[in-house]
């Protein structure tokens, strides 16, 4: 018979459980999920990550791999010069810088750095990361979140880096311009942009994980069930039929869910191709970023559709060895 059995594997948990004393629920999640064939999803340490025009990966070995972006196209700031990283477990993707959370806690990144995004060698003990647009947030082993500072410049400051209030949180997740909190009661708290309402969440409960958007954000419910706040235009908040999902992706105006049997479903804006889903299978771990789905499969290789522009970042056919989020 097959059975989905729920195993508690996340090593943020852990640090979480020891620093705050409570039961914690975790795309970001903070638990792992073997599926009905027999895949283990495990999501709050991420190893696939697209940015705005590049894509990059950890490989197995602890490296790490990025997509070939043309040196003389006006957006190369050296966000895929992440050959000499070592010893990652964990990566994320802004619009035009990477970060890479190393095993002993520490974080790298590179990139644009004007607005500071890449300012994070001063952090530690930081068991989990993510990138906005300008921003690069990191979740420590005592269940606070520490950000890279925004400079107060309108129509790019949002108040996304105010996170030093958000204390017993599980998971990070870092939209467009807001900065979202899965905390260990399975409660959600934001910052940031909300002129959609996408930190409206103060009604989620028994939440399991995150994800955020350009300006929308996204949770699943311990039951399989996904909400969703904020912008709607393209339709990217129609979750409210959807069962069965261990872990969701947000792009510009898209959404994914990965369903515990390994597949995946997606709503929003299509017109770019990213919705176009059906027919993966095996999927471990997604991602989304733009108009541009990306999929991890079991054995190591990855799958994207959606939109390219000519930059390269979907050029993934060749990666393999990948390392799969509970590795």
């Amino acid at each position: 018979m097959k059975k989905i059995l729920s195993i508690i594997l996340s090593l943020t948990i852990l640090f979480l459980l020891s620093a705050c004393g409570s039961d914690s629920v975790q795309s970001t999640e903070a638990t792992a999920e073997s599926t009905e064939a027999n895949i283990l999803v495990f999501t709050d340490r991420h190893t696939i990550a697209p940015g705005g025009r590049h894509t990059i990966a950890l490989k197995k070995d602890g490296t790490v791999i990025a997509s070939l972006l043309p040196e003389k196209n006006g957006f190369n700031f050296g966000q895929c010069k992440v050959s000499d990283w070592k010893d990652i477990v964990s990566v994320a993707a802004g619009n035009q810088h990477s970060a890479g959370l190393k095993s002993d806690g520490t974080v790298v990144a590179a990139g644009q750095n004007k607005q500071g995004q890449c300012e994070v060698g001063e952090w530690k003990d930081i068991v989990a990361i993510s990138a906005g647009v300008i921003h690069t947030v990191g979740l420590s082993s005592d269940g606070t979140v520490v950000s890279t500072t925004v400079p107060d410049i309108k129509g790019l400051y949002f108040g996304q880096d105010q996170v030093s209030e958000m204390k017993d949180i599980a998971a990070i997740a870092a939209g467009g311009y807001h900065t979202v909190g899965l905390k260990t009661d399975g409660t959600v708290t934001a910052v940031g942009d909300n002129e959609n309402g996408q930190c409206k969440l103060d009604g989620w409960t028994d939440i399991k994980a995150i994800a955020a958007g350009l300006k929308h954000t996204v949770g699943v419910k311990k039951d399989g069930t996904v909400v969703a706040a904020g912008w709607n235009q393209d339709g990217q908040l129609k979750v409210s039929g959807w069962t069965d999902i261990v872990a969701v992706a947000a792009g510009r105006a898209h959404t994914l869910g990965l369903k515990s049997d390994g597949t995946v479903v997606a709503v929003g804006y299509n017109e770019e191709g990213a919705c176009n889903v059906g027919g993966w299978k095996n999927i471990v771990a997604i991602a989304a970023e733009g108009d541009s789905s990306f999929g991890l499969t079991a054995d190591g290789t990855v799958v994207a559709v959606g939109y390219d522009g000519g930059y390269g970042q979907m050029d993934v056919d060749g990666w393999t060895d990948i390392a799969i989020p509970q590795e």
